[in-house]
């Protein structure tokens, strides 16, 4: 049965392979894409990845940067990396050169090289990359590993495929006992909880941004819908905050220049000054668009209250601690279904409906400054990762 689904899987990979190959052409043309499509799909310029190393793949630019604890305690000369997103990349090309796009699964019956272990973060489940790296020597961990209500639901229905994942992951890491419950009912083996590991080490302020002498209220890591939401509250707040100013951080750097010039069209609407960051850093106007990356954090350092985003629109939120370790008064959105786990270890978060922000940003003086409450340990997953070198 094993070797069947095998076959089976892998022939169906091929076929969507061909049959989307020429939509893959055209969308490899989008700015967005043009880096990571060609190497995903078409290995342009994306030659393996050395053997007899440790492979990391994480696929965001969170998960990116949630590994460095365990980067930083292996030797420089075995780390491997591999992501699918820009983001993604730009972050484990600071690790090593030996970074990598992850070809789309066909491909990896060429690419991948044998490895001593495989690390995957997270709910990167692809079939062909555990069961190929297993079959060509390389210790197989799933870690940071999570199952959000939504995600559950979607994967009982299917559980014979992930049965079929999991026969090839050897030690699984999970966020809670809930997640660890609900992964080991899909076949999972072997799990241990280790907490969540964005909270063993979060990223820490990379410049000193000088702070406003007025209240600052940053809209951060904002998508589609919700910066119309916080500039609306913000324009309530600032009714009563006369000197307050709003520092607007969309989680796409692709989103920039629309966001831009909504912020421009609000701004002149309600006769408030407004810039872009990137054309002069000091914060001198009432609304500041932090169009960069890499700057979140040094913002979080400076702001009074939080607007985070991903959670007023249904896309599952962000991490809540990254704001939390600095003391921010933090209002979050109710879809916060994938920061489960981390908003349960902070204490103080206020968490409301879209339509009723306005009317708690204006109560600012009745939220909590927050406060992380538990963190996670990475000393198992470290271990084991060593036991292969």
């Amino acid at each position: 049965m094993e070797k069947f689904f095998f076959f089976l899987y892998s022939f169906f990979s091929f076929l969507l392979y061909s049959i989307a190959l020429p939509f893959l052409v055209l969308f490899s043309f989008k700015t967005k894409y043009k880096d990571s499509l060609p190497a995903r799909f078409f290995l342009w310029k994306n030659k393996p990845l050395k053997s007899d190393g440790i492979w990391f793949h994480s696929c965001s630019f969170g998960e990116a940067k949630a590994i460095k604890p365990l980067v930083d305690l292996l030797p420089q000369d075995v780390l491997r990396m591999s992501t699918t997103t820009q983001t993604g990349f730009k972050v484990i090309g600071e690790y090593t050169k030996e970074s990598r796009y992850l070809p789309f699964e066909p491909l990896l019956f060429g690419w991948l090289k044998p490895q001593k272990a495989l690390v995957v973060m997270e709910a990167e489940f692809w079939y062909l990359l555990f069961a190929l790296a297993q079959s060509r020597g390389a210790k197989t961990l799933l870690i940071n590993a999570r199952m959000n209500d939504r995600s559950f639901s979607k994967y009982e229905k299917i559980a014979w495929f992930y049965r079929q994942i999991f026969k090839h992951i050897d030690e699984v890491y999970a966020q809670t006992e809930l997640d660890k419950e609900r992964l080991e009912s899909l076949g999972a083996k072997n799990v241990l909880v280790t907490g969540n590991i964005k909270l063993v080490h979060l990223p820490g302020v990379t410049k000193e941004v000088k702070k406003p002498s007025a209240l600052v209220v940053c809209g951060a890591s904002t998508h589609e819908g919700e910066e119309a939401l916080v500039l609306q509250a913000f324009a309530a707040f600032k009714k009563e905050h006369e000197e307050a100013v709003l520092l607007l951080v969309p989680r796409h750097p692709e989103r920039f220049a629309k966001v831009a010039k909504m912020m421009e069209e609000f701004a002149s609407k309600y006769h408030y000054t407004a810039q872009r960051y990137s054309q002069n850093e000091m914060l001198r106007s009432d609304i500041v668009l932090v169009d960069a990356l890499g700057e979140l954090v040094n913002m979080y350092a400076i702001s009074d209250i939080v607007i985070l985003g991903g959670a007023f629109e249904p896309i599952g939120g962000h991490n809540a601690a990254e704001a939390a370790q600095f003391g921010c008064k933090i209002i979050s959105g109710k879809h916060y279904f994938n920061q489960k786990d981390i908003f349960d270890a902070i204490e103080g978060i206020a968490v409301v409906e879209a339509a009723n922000l306005s009317r708690r940003l204006l109560q600012y003086g009745l939220l909590k400054p927050t406060e992380i409450k538990s963190k996670s340990d990475i000393t198992a997953i470290v271990e084991s990762l060593k036991s292969v070198l």
